[in-house]
């Protein structure tokens, strides 16, 4: 070895030493405990305040929307053992936290609407409390009235449609492929481009009929639109779920019936889902655009703990319209499958992509080719996202509005505990346990949970 290149090395090897350190110092010395959040709410704001055991570094507050989000990074930072987050309370609906780099403690507060914060420390030494302040934005809400339902007859004038706590929640579906990207072929010539737009035609005209949301298609013509631009169409729309219409193809002819993706950020769940991946993260490649390095790097931005939310409400909806797709024929997997497609890689918008067949196999072909076949199809995962929205109706919606009838549901999704739950939907863990006949606290994924009524 050179005496340049040793010198390199070495400098390499300090510098290693010295970054190893330094997390050492943030992570392993961290200077701030967090003992407790309390919530407490007026007519006026919701107060959060958060028990610390030492005056905390320069933090963070910034917000985040689509679901509304208020986002606290403490440094030098760690939860205090036994930590348990608060029950949701005002526009507060719930607490997650975690570290979304070693030393930095985030607290993620799930929020009804969008808000002003305001931010202070008070005390000092064991009695440090850092209080937050959750103001209502009236802006926010009159600026989203262009989305929402009209407001009914018997509204007070001059009251804006956000207000009035029926707001329509927006479906985006996307039907996949389009213009120079055939996509699959059938062995009859089907073209699966033709297939997803009649497939996404008669769910959003599904769609439209339920009184509690509307769609808005984001391919509505033979057109190729890049994938990345597809969930971005979505944001734009304020969407409130992305769905992707694909009916792809595979070596085995006779694979058949309808399949359920979410994101995973581990790569795919089986050979054959990772072999869909490729096939659809290719297809930005048939547009003439390139995917380089540091595209495929935005993989990272799934870490944060932002998506955390999205991917959970990804999972649990996809568990719904794949049930429901059961009453409409096969599916493919009796589980929701997970692929690293570029389409459901937006970070706000929860998403998930329907495979409705396969047009390799001769009857998949053949019944996505009957109308009648994509009305039932429609109508399933139609219902599918009812059934979701309905067991967990976002704050201000129609469906919390109108509330279903008969016990709410959970599905358990990849990452939920119980105590999570409970927080989340406003009842203890000990309801929780009495209304499923538990014993313990031990969830599956995929398990179907009673909500009781909050006490």
């Amino acid at each position: 070895m050179s005496r340049a290149a040793s010198l390199n090395w070495t400098r390499w090897l300090h510098l290693a030493v010295l970054l190893a350190g330094l997390a050492y110092a943030a992570f392993g010395q961290a200077a701030t405990t967090l003992g407790q959040v309390r919530l407490s709410a007026s007519d006026e704001a919701t107060r959060a305040e958060l028990q610390l055991d030492a005056a905390p570094g320069p933090f963070k507050v910034f917000s985040l929307g689509n679901p509304d989000r208020l986002v606290l990074d403490l440094p030098a930072a760690r939860l205090a053992e036994g930590f348990r987050p608060p029950a949701p309370n005002g526009r507060v609906i719930g607490v997650r936290t975690g570290y979304p780099e070693p030393g930095t403690l985030r607290v993620v507060f799930d929020l009804g609407g969008a808000v002003k914060p305001r931010a202070r420390v008070e005390g000092a030494g064991r009695e440090t409390r850092l209080v937050l302040e959750l103001f209502r934005d009236e802006g926010a809400l009159v600026a989203a009235a262009p989305v929402l339902a009209a407001p009914a007859a018997a509204a007070p004038a001059g009251v804006p449609a956000a207000l009035q706590g029926e707001r329509k929640l927006v479906i985006a579906i996307d039907a996949g492929h389009g213009g120079r990207d055939p996509g699959a072929i059938g062995s009859r010539g089907t073209y699966e481009k033709t297939v997803t737009l009649q497939v996404a035609r008669a769910l959003a005209e599904e769609v439209d009929r339920h009184p509690g949301m509307r769609a808005v298609l984001i391919r509505d013509s033979d057109v190729f639109i890049p994938l990345g631009e597809r969930y971005r169409k979505a944001r734009e729309a304020q969407a409130d779920l992305f769905i992707s219409v694909h009916a792809d193809a595979a070596h085995n002819r006779a694979a058949n019936g309808a399949s359920v993706f979410v994101l995973s950020t581990r790569g795919a769940s089986s050979e054959a889902a990772r072999f869909l991946a490729d096939r659809e993260n290719n297809s930005d490649l048939v547009g003439g655009v390139s995917l380089d390095d540091k595209d495929r790097n935005l993989a990272a931005v799934l870490l944060d703990l932002s998506q955390s939310a999205t991917l959970r409400v990804s999972d649990e909806a996809a568990n719904q319209v794949l049930e429901a797709l059961r009453s409409v024929g096969k599916t493919r997997k009796p589980q929701v499958e997970r692929a690293n497609f570029w389409v459901l890689r937006s970070p706000d918008v929860p998403s998930m992509l329907i495979e409705t067949g396969f047009i390799t196999n001769a009857e998949d072909e053949r019944r996505l080719n009957d109308p009648a076949f994509r009305r039932r199809l429609a109508q399933a995962i139609t219902r599918g996202v009812a059934d979701y929205f309905g067991n967990q109706p976002p704050p201000g919606t129609w469906f919390a509005a109108n509330p279903q009838r008969g016990p709410r549901q959970h599905v358990v999704a990849r990452g939920e505990t119980l105590g999570l739950i409970a927080s989340r939907h406003g009842v203890s863990v000990h309801q929780l346990r009495q209304a499923n006949d538990k014993r313990d606290d031990v969830v599956r994924v995929g398990e179907r949970l009673r909500i009781p009524a909050p006490e």
